[in-house]
């Protein structure tokens, strides 16, 4: 036993990072030897495909056996026997790799688009044997073994062979879908790390535990289709943002699954006119006080709702109900527990060894490299393993400010400078134009969305043009002035009048979503409704003219879930929105006016054709100071669809109040957020005027109070 090479001895310390080198069958002086490594087992046979058995010798007592092969033939298994019990195993040991030349060639170039079909858990078929193939990057490890039910969680059972930069792989014969696994690690300085998730993993068990899950991901069901121009920025795009943990839940206060939800919120965003649901995101996460914005397992959806089959469930759900499905996506940070990246191989592999690079101080989380070819690949992978195995319409990409800027919430001498002395990003910017390059180049209907919350120039931007290629970007200078100035008292708001006039100097600079997100109904900021000033009557009245001026404004929509029927207080993750305020008649108009609201910007090409470009949009009042009255005129690419929008942010009613108008003759009012029909006082114009005699087609309104109104020339 002294005797044994320095490979055996590698193999029993758990160092050696081509265990095929030693282990499995080889030629050696004319003779085919097999040699085992099975350190619980007593007594080990080599059997051939022939039959043939032959008794192997154990040559370390720490699990070494080995024996000659009867016949020499490619194919043998093992008879071992443990304790009472003798069974035929396979050997890992005798299969050919898995990764191809090719793969290794792209994964160090890191341009292998489909890493998601390679590296993780994937059942597959050796020779007539099923098992499962697992693939891991860990090129600064030591040694790494794959553990699970397979092996009872013996980390000695199955160690694994190295390839390429860092791809360690190994086939276990009789694993399957189903079965719980994590990578043991050692270090290169020998250490033995926590046992890690598995980065690519496709499922994992429901928190607190921690090990990934086997699934069968090429036999996910593919969603229904959904029509190709849904995010078109000539469409009209109405997005319902949801967190699934709390949109509705039991009366035990348990989540409803996937498959519950797929039940009841896509016919719920549909009837209420909603053209997409965004789903905060659904890759695996550890805290549910993240709100999955520190996820761990970002190919895995979480498994508090249900299983990746149920998930598919729901997208599928939604697009039959011809609702577009965009998810959170969340590139930007990551967790530091103990089973996830972090560390994963004893190094900063995933992250900067730097904190002032590779920690954010806001949220504690850890920033990925972009710099790393490795870690980018993975990224822009795992976008487009949503769009292609879920069917997504859509990412929306969360804190792209903090990625875009070296010294995002730092303080001064807390960051490291670019190699330009400045303090953009120049890596997370490339990566950014990469994953939107590579995304609407394999799926041209889908859509990227950025959350910036800066002046970064050309976020929406063709890349060839110098910006960053997004499809689309959320308005948060529109969100922070007009939610400041509707939280004022109407007396006070002539003196904050250019809060609604500032955002039109730059809305189409970009092509803008409003977004009234979940962002703005936390950490003290109040609901929507409970931000608006007054008795109960002109809060309300405030939410709808607030709802009313947002779809008149230029711009795709945004609505957490809960706004649409005037939630109280604020949003809370760990319990279900308050339905009951349905049964109030102000919350039931609340919601009838999202509904009709959503059905006007659908059905009239004027309010969504031209959202994103200045031809359609044209200010009518912008001065009256004193009565807070603002009109524009929203129009088609044709010209010839146009659209009158009237708002009063006062609780007075002005009569007579005059406007001149494209065309004379009768104007439609097609709606009203004063109407009874929402819980208003019902002041209007009887659904239609005629224009005034003159050169000069005029109107001549009745302004409800706290109010907008939306006309149409009848004659167009």
């Amino acid at each position: 036993m002294s005797n044994l090479p320095a490979e055996a001895h590698a193999i029993l310390r758990g160092h050696h990072s081509d265990p095929f080198s030693y282990l499995g069958r080889h030629e050696e002086n004319g003779h085919s030897i097999v040699r085992a490594y099975l350190p619980d087992a007593s007594h080990v046979e080599v059997i051939s495909a022939s039959g043939a058995t032959c008794p192997m010798t154990r040559i370390h007592n720490g699990g070494l056996f080995a024996g000659e092969l009867p016949d020499g033939a490619d194919r043998y298994r093992l008879r071992a026997r443990f304790g009472n019990e003798t069974v035929e195993i396979e050997d890992p040991y005798r299969f050919p790799p898995i990764l191809s030349d090719f793969d290794l060639y792209l994964l160090g170039e890191g341009t292998h688009q489909r890493l998601y079909d390679k590296l993780g858990a994937h059942p597959l078929t050796r020779d007539d044997v099923n098992g499962i193939g697992f693939v891991v990057f860990a090129p600064n490890a030591r040694s790494v073994s794959v553990v699970g039910d397979f092996n009872l969680w013996n980390s000695h059972q199955h160690p694994m062979r190295v390839r390429g930069k860092g791809y360690w792989e190994l086939f276990v014969p009789g694993a399957k879908a189903g079965d719980r696994y994590k990578f043991a690690i050692r270090s290169r300085a020998g250490k033995h790390l926590p046992q890690k998730a598995d980065p690519l993993a496709f499922a994992a068990e429901v928190r607190p535990k921690t090990a990934s899950i086997v699934f069968d991901v090429e036999a996910l069901p593919q969603p229904a289709p959904v029509q190709a121009d849904i995010n078109a920025l000539s469409s009209p795009v109405s997005i319902y943002e949801v967190h699934l943990g709390s949109w509705q839940r039991k009366t035990d206060n348990s989540w409803l699954t996937y498959r519950e939800l797929a039940e009841t919120l896509p016919a719920y965003a549909s009837d209420l006119g909603f053209t997409h649901v965004e789903l905060m995101p659904i890759s695996e996460h550890p805290f549910d006080g993240s709100w999955g914005y520190q996820p761990t397992g970002l190919f895995a959806p979480t498994s508090r709702f249900g299983s990746p089959d149920d998930f598919a469930h729901l997208i599928d759900a939604c697009h039959r109900a011809g609702l577009g499905v965009l998810v959170d996506w969340v590139p930007g940070h990551f967790p530091d527990d103990p089973h996830g990246l972090g560390q994963f191989d004893g190094t900063a592999l995933y992250e900067h060894a730097n904190p002032m690079q590779g920690r954010h101080l806001d949220w504690g989380t850890l920033i990925y490299n972009y710099g790393r070819t490795e870690v980018v690949n993975l990224l822009v992978a795992n976008a487009l393993f949503w769009l292609d195995r879920y069917g997504i319409d859509g990412l929306r990409v969360d804190a792209v400010a903090s990625m875009l800027y070296l010294d995002y919430s730092r303080p001064a001498g807390g960051w490291i400078p670019n190699k330009y002395g400045g303090r953009e990003n120049l890596e997370a910017i490339e990566f950014l134009r990469r994953f939107n390059r590579e995304v609407f180049a394999r799926f041209p209907h889908a859509t990227t969305i950025a959350e910036e919350s800066t002046a970064w120039p050309n976020v929406s931007r063709p890349i060839e043009y110098g910006g960053l290629g997004f499809g689309y970007k959320w308005n948060m200078g529109w969100m922070h002035d007009t939610l400041n100035y509707i939280s004022k008292d109407p007396v006070h708001r002539k003196h904050h009048h250019d809060q609604i006039l500032f955002g039109l100097h730059y809305a189409f600079s970009e092509n803008f979503i409003l977004p009234l997100s979940h962002d703005e109904v936390v950490h003290g900021k109040r609901s929507i409704l409970g931000r608006m000033p007054g008795d109960a009557w002109q809060r309300f009245a405030n939410l709808r003219a607030y709802y009313g001026f947002m779809y008149g404004h230029p711009g795709k929509k945004l609505l957490f879930m809960g706004a649409e029927f005037g939630q109280e207080r604020e949003w809370n993750h760990d319990h279900s929105l308050d339905w009951h305020l349905l049964e109030n008649e102000r919350h039931r108009g609340v919601q009838s006016l999202i509904r009709d609201l959503n059905r006007l910007y659908r059905s009239t090409p004027a309010l969504h054709d031209l959202d994103c470009h200045p031809t359609g949009f044209e200010w009518l009042i912008t001065s009256d100071v004193n009565r807070s009255v603002f009109a524009w005129m929203r129009k088609s690419r044709n010209g010839h669809d146009q659209c009158l929008v009237v708002a009063n942010f006062t609780p007075n009613v002005y009569h007579d109040y005059k406007i001149r108008v494209p065309f004379a003759g009768q104007w439609r009012e097609l709606l009203n957020t004063d109407s009874r029909y929402y819980g208003g006082s019902d002041v209007g114009n009887r659904g239609s005027l005629q224009t005034s005699a003159g050169a000069l087609p005029h109107l001549q309104l009745t302004i409800p109070p706290l109010a907008v109104i939306f006309l149409t020339p009848d004659s167009r």
